[in-house]
């Protein structure tokens, strides 16, 4: 088990998980491979593609989100024993594992709030709520009765 490995990991059910350091004491430094967000979240988290290059049978991503004053970011990042390893997946290669650094660091930047970001974050929840109301339209249970 070592830092790049892609493993699946036992949670709430079974995920795939990034490794990003060797094994201490505490246990292994991870990320959970998630799906890319629906909306474009530049300025506010950065998102590092995995997939079928490295052994994964879809395509996902490493999400980091960036701190702001007044927010907590939502992370996927965690702690897991080697109990928690069930099967190793895959790696990621070196250039990948770098592009994963560099996202790790920027991550732990904090960052002024502006009115630029303001604005950049209620354009995303507005778009959102766009998409979940177009959902909800699309399965109207209450339609016409024939």
């Amino acid at each position: 088990m070592r830092r790049g490995e892609v493993w699946w990991a036992e949670f709430d059910e079974r995920r795939l998980v990034v490794l990003l350091s060797e094994e201490e004491p505490t246990g292994f430094s991870a990320m959970q491979v998630v799906a890319p967000a629906q909306a474009d979240i530049s300025g506010l988290g950065i998102e590092v593609a995995v997939g079928v290059p490295e052994g994964l049978p879809f395509d996902g991503v490493l999400r980091f989100g960036i701190p702001w004053p007044g927010f907590t970011p939502c992370t996927w990042l965690t702690t897991l024993s080697r109990e928690d390893l069930i099967e190793r997946a895959g790696a990621v290669s070196t250039a990948k594992l770098s592009e994963i650094d560099d996202a790790l660091r920027a991550s732990g930047q904090r960052t002024e709030w502006t009115q630029a970001a303001a604005a950049r974050l209620s354009e995303i929840k507005n778009s959102l709520r766009q998409r979940a109301q177009t959902d909800t339209e699309g399965t109207d249970v209450h339609g016409a009765a024939g």
